[in-house]
């Protein structure tokens, strides 16, 4: 895998900032996009562009094609079962409400629980809350350990007959904990309750295969995998999707109108209403053929590589303490230093030409967990380098010196 070479795949990294190469470390928010994703969307724009499912004409024909293909590109990268089990939505979040709003107008009744964990990000917490406010059910909330692992044993503890499903992120954005999520699952359905996976952190950084990990739902998001912004997926198992009543009406999502009744299209355009983002889903593809054809599996070599020295070398800085120390981690390395506010440090090392995350990070329950305002996020990809670490490490120590 030639870094060099795939940095030059990527036209915004070539940029200064105040002076400085860019160097980009905010990759848990948002990847770059390389030159093939933009191309690709670039090209349907300017040969391709009509609306999808609508038309026989020849444009018309050509755009739903592609965009079809693309969710057959997507099912398979995913390994779902059949194609039709993949919704294309505007991102996670809009995953996450449709599954809490049209699952759980369904299922959900006064007194069920509903298990999530602490370490979730806000987008699956506030839909699977606002739905148990609705419903008057209960959210159940599994605490992680101080290290920032979840406990296997307390998860089963923790599911009662009341348990109507579970929601659980594959890798926290905060913490970088990869949860053992099969054998989540695994243990969720011995007591008949589905799972949903959250994978807008995993899906960049590992192998995921909807049928071996048995999951019931998943969802991630394109631009956090090379992708365009306003795209996302939804994988849901074709039975449990058949029985959910659609999240939106409009066009497309149904197969008859009258005065007196409507029929619903079949799966998966029973959850697409409207005009779908569908530029963007060639963007995806686009994307993720980009992964597949560096090769996934080098790719995880190298991030893991990547993601162990930086943690090495983060850890030497006197005054930094790390949050989040699993054993099983990718990709995020969170953090803060003794005396500095999160927003300061971040402030100063954009002056220095490098991007980081400070605050939150959408997961307010973490930080109230550790009793601290926020960190400092560090996220890696797969164009990153050890000599983008080198120099972060270099300009906390300087930072570190002027503001303490």
């Amino acid at each position: 895998m030639n870094i060099q070479n795939i940095r030059k795949d990527f036209p915004i990294l070539k940029q200064e900032i105040y002076g400085k190469p860019l160097i980009y470390l905010d990759n848990a928010a948002t990847t770059q996009k390389p030159v093939s994703v933009i191309e690709a969307m670039n090209d349907l724009y300017f040969r391709l562009n009509s609306n999808i499912h609508r038309g026989v004409h020849y444009l018309s024909e050509e755009s739903t094609s592609a965009h079809e293909n693309a969710r057959k590109y997507i099912a398979d990268f995913i390994h779902a079962k059949h194609t039709h089990e993949i919704i294309f939505t505007r991102g996670t979040t809009e995953a996450v409400n449709l599954v809490a709003f049209s699952f759980g107008e369904k299922n959900i009744q006064q007194g069920d629980e509903i298990l999530v964990t602490e370490m979730e990000h806000h987008s699956n917490f506030v839909p699977w809350k606002m739905l148990a406010e609705r419903k008057s059910a209960k959210l159940i909330v599994l605490p992680f350990e101080e290290d920032g692992s979840l406990s296997l044993e307390k998860f089963q503890s923790a599911i009662t007959e009341k348990t109507k499903i579970i929601s659980i992120t594959h890798v926290s954005n905060v913490l970088g904990t990869i949860n053992p999520v099969k054998e989540m699952i695994r243990i969720a359905h011995e007591a008949d309750v589905p799972v949903f996976v959250d994978a807008a952190q995993s899906i960049q950084h590992l192998s995921v295969d909807v049928q071996d990990l048995d999951c019931d739902f998943l969802a991630f998001s394109g631009h956090k995998i090379y992708g365009p912004t306003g795209i996302g997926v939804l994988y849901g198992k074709e039975k449990l999707l058949d029985e959910m009543p659609p999240y939106q009406g409009g066009g497309e999502m149904i197969s008859s109108v009258s005065l007196d009744k409507i029929t619903y299209n079949e799966l998966p355009f029973k959850f697409e209403a409207g005009t779908p983002n569908y530029v963007a889903a060639i963007g995806l593809q686009a994307a993720i053929k980009y992964l597949e054809d560096i090769g996934m599996q080098d790719v995880i070599k190298y991030e893991h590589d990547l993601f162990a020295y930086a943690t090495e070398q983060l850890l030497q800085i006197e005054g930094l303490k790390m949050i989040g120390t699993a054993k099983k981690k990718t990709s995020v390395l969170s953090f803060v230093m003794d005396g500095i506010h999160p927003y300061d440090m971040g402030t100063m090392l954009d002056k220095t030409g490098i991007a980081v995350r400070s605050g939150t990070h959408c997961a307010e329950p973490v930080m109230q967990h550790y009793g601290i305002s926020g960190t400092i996020r560090a996220s890696v990809a797969l164009y990153n380098t050890k000599a983008e670490i080198d120099k972060l490490v270099e300009n906390l120590n300087k930072i570190q010196m002027i503001l303490s």
